[in-house]
């Protein structure tokens, strides 16, 4: 069951979902923190994103992907780009 608008930070999770293979949803924000298990449970009971797989190594996260719903909702809304901090800077990766 579908209702309303996602918020901006289910917004922001659905549409993540949308380059993934399958609409896999991330586990982890951009900042590398678990997604908040209340923005996957309120996806969950909207009818934007569904259950995938069990995670054997973590039974606790649940492995989600959108729905045709979900694809709906992150498509129709403009997710307004996160701004870099002027004083950020590019740190490369050391191999």
């Amino acid at each position: 069951m579908t209702a309303g608008k996602p918020t901006p930070i289910q917004l922001a999770w659905l549409v993540r979902g949308l380059q993934q293979p399958g609409g896999k949803l991330p586990l982890f924000d951009d900042s590398g923190q678990t997604v908040d298990r209340r923005t996957v449970e309120s996806c969950l009971a909207n009818g934007w994103a569904e259950p995938w797989f069990a995670n054997p190594l973590k039974p606790d996260w649940r492995v989600c992907r959108l729905t045709d719903a979900g694809r709906q909702a992150a498509v129709a809304e403009p997710v307004k780009a996160r701004s870099v901090r002027p004083d950020a800077r590019v740190v490369p990766l050391r191999r």
